[in-house]
């Protein structure tokens, strides 16, 4: 349940909260956009209303490289965090609003300058600089083969933690749900807010 001090942006709620649940969560995921959207839009006004100060969430990202898209999309909510924190969530909310921009389809014919810039804008309307977030995302390019160092971008050691954190704990699908540390495959993406109200209610002392 720990959280590097880099990623705080990853955390709703406050940290001395007893109560931590975690969901490891993928960009170009329906089920994880599902999960996300109804956790933020009314079960985090809930707990604040009923629960106040007891429950954390964690944002664990849960890159699925079957999805071409997955790793940069995770790389762009790295490089929002990277200039702010507080808009992490923020983007986040809009990556899943737009995801299937992202989708392997939609990005089939386009370059990684293309999506890059695509993203970017995605990020402007969240308040980042576009320049400043490409500036993160974008791997130099070189013209001779033979100098390339296959070294990624500014991005890469961050996105390197959030994949061995998920492999260590054996995490394979997303949405993957935890409380308090352990794993509950009882929660469902369709749950409405009565259902996770119930499932709190009994997790909650």
């Amino acid at each position: 349940m720990a959280l590097a001090p880099q990623f705080a942006g990853h955390r709703w709620g406050v940290s001395t909260a007893p109560h931590v649940l975690e969901i490891y969560l993928d960009y170009v995921c329906p089920f994880s956009a599902k999960i996300f959207t109804r956790l933020r839009n009314e079960v985090f006004p809930f707990i604040e209303k009923e629960y106040p100060g007891k429950i954390q969430f964690l944002f664990r990202q849960q890159v699925q490289p079957w999805h071409p898209c997955s790793s940069i999309v995770h790389e762009a909510a790295l490089a929002v965090e990277r200039i702010d924190k507080s808009k992490f969530l923020d983007f986040s909310a809009k990556l899943y609003e737009v995801q299937k921009e992202y989708f392997d389809e939609s990005v089939q014919n386009l370059t990684r300058s293309q999506i890059n810039n695509s993203l970017a804008k995605h990020a402007n309307l969240c308040g980042i600089s576009s320049d400043q977030f490409v500036s993160l995302i974008e791997i130099p390019a070189v013209s001779n083969p033979s100098e390339a160092r296959n070294a990624g971008n500014k991005l890469t050691a961050d996105l390197k933690w959030h994949i061995k954190l998920s492999r260590q704990n054996g995490i394979h699908v997303s949405p993957t749900v935890l409380f308090d540390g352990i794993i509950d495959d009882t929660v469902s993406s369709s749950w409405t807010l009565a259902q996770w109200q119930e499932w709190l209610a009994k997790k909650v002392a």
